[in-house]
Order: structure tokens, then sequence, then C-alpha cells
């Protein structure tokens, strides 16, 4: 369709933090710098992992709970070293079809839920069951490109 994907992600590693109780914009902001760290080395291999996209975040209705995650690079998806922050942790998200609307420009907490609810809006009205409780945001640019950027957010597909 043209406002929407629909993509199949195979199951992968992804390195992640969960923030509680701060505004989504600092759950970023701190929740990337966790995992900054580990992938800078600190980690149990002190190893130096290469940044990856998407930088994602889980939002959950009613929650103020923000899970960030970085993807784990194809050459570590075996065996990623271990965090050695106990605030983050390596999980492996299951293979999923995920429904994918991509934006451009600097993207808000509110730009975000916007465009998820545009979404979440078309794939009720193309009778596209999906998981509506949740979402995931995910950006793709340093801070320092400032244009051309890409954003998405994702529902995954019942």
């Amino acid at each position: 369709a043209k406002d929407y994907e629909l993509r199949q992600y195979e199951t992968a590693k992804w390195v992640s933090t969960v923030i509680r109780g701060e505004s989504q914009k600092e759950a970023m902001r701190q929740g990337f710098w966790k995992l900054f760290h580990y992938i800078q080395g600190k980690n149990e291999q002190e190893m130096k992992i290469d940044m990856t996209v998407p930088v994602t975040c889980l939002i959950k209705s009613g929650c103020t709970d923000f899970k960030i995650s970085f993807f784990v690079p194809f050459e570590h998806q075996d065996s990623p070293p271990q965090p050695t922050d106990s605030d983050v942790f390596i999980e492996e998200r299951k293979a999923a079809g995920i429904f994918v609307r991509s934006f451009g420009g600097f993207a808000s907490p509110e730009k975000y839920a916007e465009e998820a609810e545009v979404l979440a809006r078309i794939l009720r009205k193309r009778g596209q069951p999906f998981h509506e409780d949740f979402f995931y945001t995910a950006g793709y640019d340093s801070p320092f490109k400032l244009f051309n950027r890409h954003n998405e957010v994702w529902y995954f597909k019942k």
C-alpha cells in the first residue's frame, strides 16, 4: 500500500534497556546512552560494537515504561557480548510480520504518536488484524543529520 508496508522480520537479537517513569523523550535519551556505553565496550568482553539502526522504542498503551533497543549487528547475532550494566540486557525478538509507516523530519514523541494513530486507523479500515496495545518507534538517523531523515512506526501483525 502507498501509506504503509508489511515487512517480514526474522528472529533477531537486540540489546535493550527499560527506562521507567520518565517522559518518552527523556527515556530515549537515557536509554540511548546506556546502550551506547554497551557498544563502546561496557560489556563482558570489553568489545566495541558498531552502531546499528534502527534504534527502537517500545510504547505500550497507558504505560510509562519505555524499552529502548539497538539491533545487534549480524556478526554478533550468534553470541553477543553480555552487558555489564544490570539495566542492559540481550533479548531475542521472534520472527514477525510488521506493519510499517515511514515518515521524514525530526521525530518527536508527539509525531510518533500521530503517525502510529494514522497507521492504526488505516489498518482497521482495511481489516488488517494487528496488536493494538503497543507499537514501536524506529529511528534511523544520527541527531546531526539534518535532511532526508527516516523514521518509522511499527505495529505487529496478529
